[in-house]
């Protein structure tokens, strides 16, 4: 789907990836740079709680190597790695009511402790790139930039503005935040986090969604005669096999959980259970079985280590997806994905 709508670059949703029916990549922002053209002003309407880091970097350099004048609109929220992208308008217009938010990249990794080091070096490593275009563009000083980031810095538009991140407060009323799992942010505002729980985004269910979806589509070809009409009406006939699919999955997703939250078993272990639910492809009977079996100590350790992970917010970042292979790495891989919704991404801020 194309980001160039009406002449503008429209960036809505998460940032390299398509989540609750809104999101978009770099290629696609390079893709409408080129149809519009190197020389042609360009207006970019940003409206994304954020995603992967590289993504959003490299959409900050695409703007940033694009001859004409770029004017980053922000018309509700820019966090995260929508911040870093937000940094490559020459004008940078926040509407009204609307906010910005920088933090630092985080990541889950697995593996032997050299690699955590190494994973730690490259999380050190983003955080010096982020910290050097904020610098660039609002003239602040980095140390100081870098201990905003530590903190999770949401900014109202005159706060973005005074410090030199936006350089102009719109009239126009902002619009709705984007469709984001908010509640993986430390700090995130009230209403938003109400509006994640409110409209169920979560980043679960959104991988688990597109896990079922992500299956080649039939496209026409419009110099094909009418002996491809029956391949057409079979492109169609998968289009609503594939939705039904999705639907399918979401449905026993959603099955899965209630299943094991709502057992018996999970009464007086909940911190297990929602791990069980949340961390895990256990079948529900498996983890009532194992919520039978646990002790107060499991549950107490449970609980210490969903807190940590609260604490921390390791899924408020966008995540790097570690290297190996093996079933033991695919396991990984499968707990990475549900936290990998962040804003520095080894994928983002």
């Amino acid at each position: 789907m194309s980001v160039l709508v009406n002449g503008e670059i429209i960036l809505y949703g998460f940032v390299g990836d398509s989540f609750w029916d809104l999101g978009f990549t770099s290629r696609e922002v390079i893709d409408a740079l080129a149809e519009i053209g190197r020389d042609t002003d360009v207006v970019v309407r940003l409206n994304s709680g954020g995603g992967y880091i590289d993504e959003g970097v490299a959409i900050f350099n695409a703007f940033s190597a694009h001859k004409g004048k770029v004017t980053v609109i922000v018309d509700a929220l820019a966090a995260s790695s929508a911040s870093i992208i937000a940094m490559a308008g020459e004008e940078r217009i926040m509407r009204k009511g609307s906010l910005m938010m920088i933090h630092d990249p985080a990541s889950v990794v697995w593996g032997t402790s050299t690699d955590m080091e190494k994973m730690a070096e490259t999380l050190e490593k983003y955080a010096a790139n982020m910290v050097s275009i904020y610098a660039d563009v609002s003239g602040e000083d980095p140390d100081d930039i870098r201990a905003d980031m530590k903190n999770e810095l949401w900014l109202s538009a005159e706060e973005a503005v005074e410090r030199g991140y936006a350089t102009a407060v719109n009239d126009n009323k902002a619009k709705a935040a984007a469709a984001h799992d908010y509640r993986i942010y430390a700090h995130a505002p009230e209403r938003l986090v109400a509006l994640s729980s409110k409209k169920n985004w979560s980043h679960s269910e959104a991988r688990a969604l597109a896990s079922a979806t992500a299956q080649p589509r039939q496209h026409k070809d419009d110099s094909m005669t009418t002996e491809n009409n029956q391949a057409d009406n079979t492109a169609a006939d998968t289009d609503k096999a594939l939705k039904d699919a999705a639907e399918t999955a979401k449905a026993e997703a959603k099955a899965r959980i209630k299943a094991i939250t709502g057992s018996e078993e999970a009464k007086g272990r909940e911190a297990l259970a929602e791990h069980f639910a949340f961390e895990t492809d256990m079948s529900p009977e498996a983890a009532i079985a194992a919520l039978g079996k646990a002790s107060k100590a499991d549950q107490a350790k449970a609980e210490n280590q969903r807190q940590t992970y609260e604490n921390r917010r390791l899924a408020a970042a966008d995540l790097a997806q570690p290297g190996g292979g093996g079933e033991q790495q695919t396991k990984a891989n499968s707990i990475l994905a549900n936290y990998r919704a962040v804003t520095g991404n080894v994928k983002s801020a």
